[in-house]
């Protein structure tokens, strides 16, 4: 039996002008057959097989419901971090690190980004590699590629990318599985992310960052490479500020992850800064706050490589995330 579409009214009065019926399947719609046309003609897509794969493609719900209200647009710091940095995620990053050492210590030597940030990564997406997600990768696209106007253009892409990617890599698009935004394997990569930075890590002549931690722990350093990795500072720094001062630098702050600031600029303000920061490195301020009461706020200069990190998620509250897990495994690594 076929499910039927049908979006909740909140979402449709949220989106002016969005009034669509959803009582066809995917594969009877019009602007399904235009897109369908448009893979046939400019990338060589056969339109029967397209019509049978968009036949078993179904609209959810819950994804709707969930990419309208991820954790980093509304959380905060306190929240993010108890829910993300805990001692179990980091002593399972030690554990990983250990068993993958070898290949780990070839990551760093290849494209020098530390081991430590490659293992965090892998904790936060899917607590290495068992939690790839259960979101079948062609619903998600089709779900977010044709029903919501926000991103539908990006996400069309991404269903473009995501069949060619199975094509090339000669699987069947109807049995991949990932999150609900159509991440996918043990690093989360979005179809245009592993076609254009995956890499065969392991030498056997396959990309695979669904099942080969080897491949997942190369493709995560190169993907961190390929967006300008440095490796000269610290990712991220905590100032120590008074009151006034946190005032002052009030000014400055901002979620976006950008770096739109100078280390100089910071020290006009009063703060102090440490010495191995020259004035002209650019950095970002972050004010990162807590839910209990009586916790006065961080505050934090995100470097380059913080930047660096924003693009494989793009919320400061992650890449500090990805900052805390990796010192803090780095730390039990280097214990005694």
């Amino acid at each position: 039996m076929r499910k039927t579409f049908c979006i909740p009214l909140l979402l449709l009065v949220s989106w002016p002008g969005y009034a669509q019926e959803y009582d066809q399947p995917y594969v009877d719609r019009a602007d399904v057959a235009d897109y369908r046309a448009s893979l046939v003609r400019e990338h060589g897509f056969d339109n029967k097989t397209l019509k049978a794969l968009f036949d078993g493609a179904y609209f959810r719900t819950d994804i709707i419901e969930r990419i309208s209200r991820p954790a980093e647009r509304v959380w905060t710091w306190g929240r993010y971090k108890n829910l993300l940095v805990s001692d179990e995620r980091i002593d399972k990053g030690v554990t990983f690190w250990r068993e993958n050492q070898a290949t780990l210590d070839r990551a760093t030597q290849t494209y020098g980004v530390p081991q430590e940030y490659i293992v965090a990564i892998l904790g936060i997406e899917t607590y290495y590699g068992k939690v790839k997600g259960d979101y079948p990768v062609l619903d998600a696209l089709m779900t977010l590629g044709f029903d919501y106007p926000p991103r539908s253009k990006f996400f069309r892409k991404e269903l473009t990318e995501f069949l060619m990617l199975a094509r090339e890599e000669g699987k069947d698009p109807r049995s991949l599985m990932g999150s609900y935004a159509g991440a996918m394997g043990y690093g989360q990569f979005i179809s245009s992310s592993y076609r254009h930075y995956a890499v065969d890590f392991s030498g056997d002549g396959v990309r695979d960052i669904w099942d080969d931690r080897v491949d997942a722990i190369g493709s995560i350093a190169n993907y961190f490479v390929r967006h300008k990795w440095k490796g000269e500072f610290p990712v991220a720094v905590r100032l120590d500020v008074s009151a006034e001062q946190a005032t002052r630098l009030d000014t400055l702050v901002s979620k976006n992850p950008k770096l739109a600031h100078t280390v100089g600029g910071v020290r006009d303000l009063g703060v102090e800064v440490s010495r191995e920061l020259t004035d002209e490195l650019k950095t970002a301020v972050f004010k990162m706050e807590f839910d209990e009461a009586g916790v006065d706020p961080e505050y934090w200069l995100g470097l380059h490589d913080f930047y660096v990190i924003t693009r494989y998620n793009h919320s400061h509250l992650y890449a500090m995330a990805v900052e805390h897990i990796a010192q803090g495994i780095k730390t039990k690594m280097d214990a005694p």
